[in-house]
């Protein structure tokens, strides 16, 4: 494949980042071909010592979508990071969604139950209705209630760790398919 070829399906496989995002990684790749061309080499063995444009572009759309996620933590920045890295491997369906799923699991039962502990007070209401009130009832919820706030302010710093810490496992799931993890 050659530098226009190359660059061509680089460009086509970016197009979901921004024009000016897409340029500047046009531009460090065509760099790549000159210094490689002023080596002596030429361009098919140089697009071939890069690699497969998809699959560059597939890294490329993971790490930005992770930058994302860093910058403004949002559900929609961590599922678009999360289908990213996912698309960098089919063996990622496993790696990644399974583990991502489990978490939203977790977090989502969690803050289900505290909301559940927190309305507790309600049933006061119902039972009001059905003329069974007793003081020991009021009481009770009102204590359930305010577990439900601690359980409430727990998930809250859960939801944030837990977040931080997928982040951190998607960022190492990438650097592995890059080419393996660095040490030193």
């Amino acid at each position: 494949m050659n530098k226009e070829q190359f660059l061509k399906q680089l460009e086509a496989s970016l197009k979901r980042l921004s024009i000016e995002e897409r340029q500047d990684i046009l531009q460090d790749y065509e760099e790549y071909f000159t210094i490689g061309i002023e080596k002596g080499k030429s361009e098919q063995e140089i697009s071939a010592s890069l690699g497969n444009p998809k699959q560059i572009a597939k890294e490329l759309l993971a790490s930005y979508h992770l930058d994302m996620v860093q910058q403004t933590t949002s559900t929609g920045n961590i599922l678009r990071a999360v289908w990213a890295v996912i698309g960098l491997g089919f063996f990622n369906i496993v790696i990644v969604l399974g583990p991502f799923i489990a978490l939203v699991g977790v977090v989502f039962s969690g803050w289900v139950a505290s909301l559940g502990f927190i309305l507790a007070p309600l049933s006061i209401l119902i039972n009001l209705f059905m003329g069974e009130f007793r003081l020991f009832d009021l009481f009770f919820s009102l204590g359930i209630c305010g577990i439900g706030i601690f359980i409430a302010m727990g998930m809250f710093i859960a939801t944030k760790t837990l977040t931080k810490g997928f982040i951190r496992y998607l960022k190492f799931n990438v650097s592995l398919v890059k080419g393996g993890v660095k040490h030193g």
